[in-house]
């Protein structure tokens, strides 16, 4: 039973491998119009279609107005009632259906060529009202569908999707979509994050940061550093130059060594060359740098190019934000 459940299932990657490669061989000049025609678009791009069909016009859009190219998903039924009035001449509509002859696709139509957008139509059926209607057609060949019965929307479906994502791969690298633009509208996202977040916007400043004055006792420094847990304290003099760090591994080490911490100031044992970062620069060169420094470091002091300390970044912090997948 489970062998013949599992060759069930690789039997439906099989027929849907083989409708994607149906339609990636026959890309034509077809496919070359519509990306030109959405490259010279003036307007935006809305998707639509029905049932199944609509699921996949929804997604299409998503992919690609996250890749650039401005562009929604238009429900067809609700097209009928007023959602018509988003459609402009300077529009290009993408409706999909199998058929080409689905009865809200169909019914749509006369009206989106009355307002004046172009019409580009996706179906299996060159002879459909969609197709004969359209002004750029892309008929997919025929295909089987994977289900047992060759009549739910499967391979048509991973078909179309696939048709889709080539468009808005193509039309974002004609547009030159870069992963600046990307981190724009995804602001939320890991990689928004990494191109977008600052070491400024990460790190502990004003009270939350763990200072100390130069020329202070060890045990002052020690009691700085259990407060701010930030795992280390700077040590700035007077302007707020930052003069050197101490860390709580810097502390184990001169514990085990036996110093005594009440006899003992800041200027002795402080690292007096840290490696710092600038406030300007990415949360994620901060993270890099931190990862890759030599000595386990867990955090960094930010400073200016005159040496002013800004404030403290973690390690902690950064990955807390999302920065880091």
């Amino acid at each position: 039973m489970s062998n013949s459940v599992i060759e069930a299932g690789k039997r439906v990657f099989d027929v849907e491998i083989e409708a994607l490669t149906q339609v990636r061989d026959c890309l034509d000049e077809s496919f070359e119009k519509i990306v030109n025609a959405i490259t010279e678009c003036k307007g935006k791009v809305i998707i639509t279609g029905m049932g199944k069909s609509g699921h996949i016009a929804s997604k299409i859009a998503a992919t690609m107005a996250s890749l650039g190219t401005s562009s929604f998903f238009l429900h067809p039924a609700e097209a009928l009632h007023g959602d018509l009035g988003m459609v402009s001449k300077n529009d290009i509509v993408i409706a999909i259906s199998n058929s080409g002859e689905s009865d809200e696709i169909v019914n749509i139509l006369p009206n989106i060529k009355l307002i004046g957008a172009k019409i580009v139509g996706i179906s299996s059926n060159p002879n459909s009202t969609l197709i004969r209607s359209c002004d750029l057609p892309f008929v997919f060949p025929k295909m089987k569908e994977a289900c047992n019965l060759s009549l739910a929307p499967t391979s048509s479906t991973t078909a179309t999707l696939v048709f889709g994502d080539a468009l808005a791969v193509v039309l974002s690298g004609i547009s030159g979509f870069s992963k600046d633009n990307y981190a724009l509208i995804h602001p939320a996202g890991s990689l928004g994050k990494r191109l977008l977040v600052s070491v400024a916007n990460v790190m502990m400043t004003g009270e939350n940061n763990s200072t100390i004055p130069v020329g202070s006792w060890l045990k002052d420094a020690i009691v700085e550093m259990g407060k701010k847990t930030l795992g280390m304290v700077n040590v700035i003099d007077g302007d707020g130059k930052l003069c050197g760090i101490i860390t709580d591994g810097d502390l184990r080490r001169l514990l085990d060594k036996g110093v005594n911490i009440y006899e003992c100031k800041v200027d002795d044992v402080m690292t007096r060359t840290p490696i710092t970062i600038a406030g300007d620069r990415l949360a994620v060169d901060a993270f890099m740098v931190i990862k890759n420094a030599n000595k386990q470091i867990t955090a960094l002091p930010v400073i200016t190019d005159d040496g002013i300390l800004e404030g403290t970044v973690r390690i902690y912090d950064i990955v807390n934000k999302g920065i880091i997948a």
